[in-house]
């Protein structure tokens, strides 16, 4: 016990290396990006902006940002709303097989995720489906709906039940129940499911690239423009304002969250 009280004032320096370590090379990103030289090197030649003025005018990188967001936001919609029922159906009821209903949701968190993309490439060529947007919405939301029931589970879990039956003793439906009743109680899980799945949506790689066919999206692009040395000052500061974007997103979806959290919390004291 004393040998363990004696290390922890290494602790700190040790998570600090350890930060450090992770997110040294994720900074680099942006300070080259700002580099007035295609070389990612030391010392810089220059400050400049002129590089994310270059996207604005690259109509293939409009596209890209385009499908992205056509492809974030619709897996985020139906992400969520599948995580709703799947979220609901386990914190409310006890049914045989529930235990193997969660973990087989939850097994594309611990499956290897290009294995993932595989499978389901394997699938949508067995149906006939040509690869587009379609296949990559389809794919991304068989990934995400982990992600979303984790974030909604928890909000579901700290709803006082008796809320309901109130409402189903003064008359009201069960649609209108969980429409006047249930959701507005549980929105912030919801919205921090959307912003989540979103992110993750948006910076989804290998899913994106086996089932985008002719149709890429941003990560896609970004990895097909880094054969070519000139475009890569472009790429880093695409890369950095992905990054800004999500580091934004998951800001405001923790907030959400612990907020939710809070409430919860307070309701369960009184």
């Amino acid at each position: 016990m004393l040998q363990r009280i004696r290390f922890l004032p290494f602790l700190p320096l040790y998570v600090a290396i350890y930060f450090l370590f992770l997110y040294l090379p994720i900074l680099l990103l942006p300070v080259f990006s700002f580099n007035d030289a295609a070389t990612t090197t030391f010392p810089l030649a220059g400050f400049t902006t002129k590089w994310y003025a270059s996207l604005w005018g690259n109509s293939v990188l409009l596209q890209a940002a385009r499908n992205s967001l056509v492809v974030g936001v619709c897996v985020s919609l139906l992400s969520t709303i599948l995580g709703i029922c799947a979220a609901r159906a386990i914190t409310r009821y006890r049914f045989r097989g529930q235990r193997a209903a969660g973990g087989l949701i939850m097994a594309p968190l611990f499956l290897p995720e290009i294995i993932v993309a595989v499978s389901l490439l394997m699938i949508a060529l067995q149906f006939g489906l040509q690869l587009s947007l379609v296949t990559v919405i389809l794919g991304q939301v068989v990934f995400c709906i982990p992600y979303s029931m984790s974030v909604l589970v928890s909000g579901f879990e700290g709803f006082d039940r008796s809320l309901e039956e109130a409402s189903y003793d003064l008359g009201e439906t069960a649609f209108g129940t969980f429409r006047r009743v249930t959701l507005p109680v549980v929105a912030p899980a919801i919205v921090s499911s959307l912003l989540v799945t979103f992110t993750i949506s948006l910076d989804e790689f290998i899913l994106a690239f086996f089932l985008s066919g002719t149709e890429p999206t941003l990560p896609v692009y970004i990895w097909g423009q880094l054969r070519f040395a000139a475009k890569l000052p472009g790429v880093l500061a695409l890369g950095s304002l992905m990054i800004l974007a999500s580091v934004v997103l998951l800001t405001v979806a923790e907030v959400l969250r612990r907020r939710a959290e809070r409430r919860t919390q307070a309701a369960l004291a009184h």
